[in-house]
């Protein structure tokens, strides 16, 4: 005779069409670096699962001015926003089961559950998706590492937990590169904020090099905006490299996740260097050559 499911407790197929949903958002999502190819295909499942819960809240954060209208639909209001950030951690803490559960939930309360993950890791991401909603300027360098902290480092905490990786040391040895990661993209995205009325650059480093509000808003990519950049990427470049043991103490395609990573962030470094630093009117990334290339640097190292 069969065994009968526990209460609340999802089917099969349920959780392989959770699963499915998952993949579905992750491979519709443009990034720098493809989600979960460089992982064993059992593990895929739960990497998707995973960043479809980031990439999911992140836009629930990230819509744009209300009262706009994008893709034919209006956007949020911060309030509205908040509100649907709310529901999403409601979800998150609620009992695997629950009916009416988004299939998000459905498998990342499986992964959860099979991979013994802390449910902080992805509360302090939602802390850092609302900051993104009622925070717009940081006053320094400290509140905007403090972000990073909520932001990035879970996600690769969280990476090498997937792969049962424990070891504090490690954990954060990822939090530098992950860090340095975020880093790297405010820096590129400077003027891409700027449209949705947000600045990472901490407002005590603006002043000291003489680079005002107005002056961003304005486009002026001048030596002291250059100045100012070329600060932040070195200081990033720091960061990353205090990250890069991490890389030579991993095995198998993790390293060269992890390795093709580290490599791709220092590369959009060096891309806004030979950008001249001016990230308020062009925005360096990674072509499909730059990755092809990376790829064969992180295999062969």
């Amino acid at each position: 005779m069969p065994v009968e499911a526990m209460p609340n407790e999802p089917q099969v197929e349920t959780i392989a069409a959770a699963y499915a949903e998952c993949t579905r958002l992750a491979k519709a999502h443009y990034e720098n670096f493809p989600v979960g190819q460089l992982v064993p295909r059992e593990m895929q499942k739960h990497v998707h699962a995973v960043y479809a819960f980031a990439r999911y809240a992140d836009d629930l954060a990230d819509e744009g001015y209300a009262g706009a209208r994008e893709d034919g639909r209006d956007v949020m209001t911060p309030d509205e926003r908040l509100a649907a950030l709310d529901d999403w951690e409601h979800q998150l803490l609620s009992t695997p089961g629950t009916p009416g559960l988004h299939p998000i939930f459905v498998a990342l309360h499986e992964t959860i559950r099979e991979l013994d993950l802390p449910t902080s890791l992805f509360t302090d991401l939602l802390s850092a998706f609302r900051q993104d909603v009622v925070k717009r300027r940081y006053a320094n360098f400290n509140e905007v590492l403090d972000y990073c902290r909520r932001s990035a480092n879970p996600i690769g905490r969280l990476v090498l937990l997937l792969h049962r990786v424990r070891d504090e040391r490690l954990h954060e040895l990822s939090d530098h590169i992950c860090t340095a990661l975020q880093l790297a993209n405010f820096w590129q995205d400077v003027g891409v904020d700027l449209k949705k009325d947000r600045i990472y650059l901490p407002e005590n480093e603006r002043e000291t090099h003489g680079v005002s509000e107005k002056s961003l808003f304005a486009g002026q990519a001048d030596a002291a905006y250059k100045s100012l950049l070329k600060f932040q990427v070195e200081r990033t470049q720091e960061i990353f490299d205090r990250g890069r043991p991490l890389t030579r103490e991993l095995h198998g395609k993790l390293r060269v996740e992890i390795r093709l990573t580290w490599l791709g962030g220092t590369t959009i470094l060096r891309k806004i260097e030979a950008a001249d630093y001016d990230t308020l009117n062009h925005r360096p990334k990674l072509g499909k050559v730059d990755m092809a290339l990376l790829l064969a640097r992180a295999l062969v190292s």
